[in-house]
Formats: structure tokens, sequence, C-alpha cells
């Protein structure tokens, strides 16, 4: 099976969405495939190997889907980074741009033991402030960032350059 081919055929872009002149990866097709949607999350689980982390995090909302099964194959517990003012209990926060505006995501304060060993699952890598947000994030918890592991790395926004030797781990890169 060509695990990238079968990635690229499931997403679909979706043109001027949220707004004119982005083209938006819609990977709800992949998620239907259970084929496709296995082969992600065990590459994901046999790069990293399981019990070589405690936390996976996945960022809101895309990276919920494909974070909670990493985690659970790979024997570790789930932690989301959420939009600001959606999680419950005392967050640290952070701010970072977008290719189309701004943004605030929080995580929990007490989601991480100190040095606890965190993978960041999200689905797209683009300019490279979520990713960057959320490990900064990981850090202030008390978290050490072990990697980040995407479904697919838009190398044409040059994301993977603005995460300070963070390790990327991308499936499908374009």
């Amino acid at each position: 099976m060509d695990l990238d081919k079968l990635i690229q055929d499931r997403i679909r872009d979706v043109n001027d969405y949220p707004k004119p002149g982005v083209v938006f990866k819609d990977i709800t097709p992949l998620l239907a495939d259970h084929v496709a949607f296995a082969g992600v999350v065990d590459t994901v689980v046999n790069h990293y190997g399981r019990g070589t982390v405690d936390k996976i995090v996945g960022i809101e909302a895309r990276g919920f889907i494909l974070a909670a099964p990493v985690a659970y194959h790979m024997g570790a517990g789930f932690v989301p980074v959420r939009k600001k003012g959606k999680l419950p209990a005392a967050t640290f926060e952070q701010s970072y741009e977008l290719e189309y505006g701004a943004e605030t995501i929080e995580l929990h304060t007490d989601a991480f033991q100190p040095g606890d060993r965190v993978l960041i699952v999200d689905d797209v890598l683009a300019t490279g402030g979520t990713a960057r947000a959320a490990a900064e994030l990981v850090r202030r918890g008390g978290g050490e960032v072990v990697g980040l592991s995407v479904l697919m790395e838009l190398s044409f926004l040059n994301g993977r350059d603005r995460l300070d030797g963070l390790e990327v781990h991308a499936l499908v890169t374009v």
C-alpha cells in the first residue's frame, strides 16, 4: 500500500475557506476511510515507538482526532490544547499569528508532571505559529517536547523554519 498516495487522495482542497484566498485542506474524507485513518495513526506510533512519550498533545480541533488514537496506541495520556476560553481550570495561554489572522490557545497548568516527555500532534503544519505556540505552552507547563507529528506539511509556507530546532515528522509534504 502506498500510504503517501492514499493520504493525498483522501485530502480535498476547499478554495476560499475560511476566507477568500485560503485553500483549506479538508481531512474528513481521510478520516472516513478506515485504511487511511489507521495507516496515519499506525505510522505516527511506529515512528516514535510505544512507551517513548508520557503525553500526547492534540491541538484543537482536528489535532484531537489524530492525537487521541495515537495516545491510546502509544500508552500515553492525551492533553488537549484549546482555543482561549474553552478549558475549565487554570491555564497558560499563548498568542500567535496564523496565515489568515491571529489566535490564542491555552493549556491547563496541571497537564504535565515535571519532565514529562510530550509529543505534539496536529493535522497540518502551515506557517508554524500554532505548533510553536503549543510547544511553548508545553515547556511552560513543565513538559519536554520530543517532537511534532503532522499529517501534512505545507512546505511552501516554511513553517518548519519557525520551530527553533523542534523535530518535525510529516507524513505528507506538499
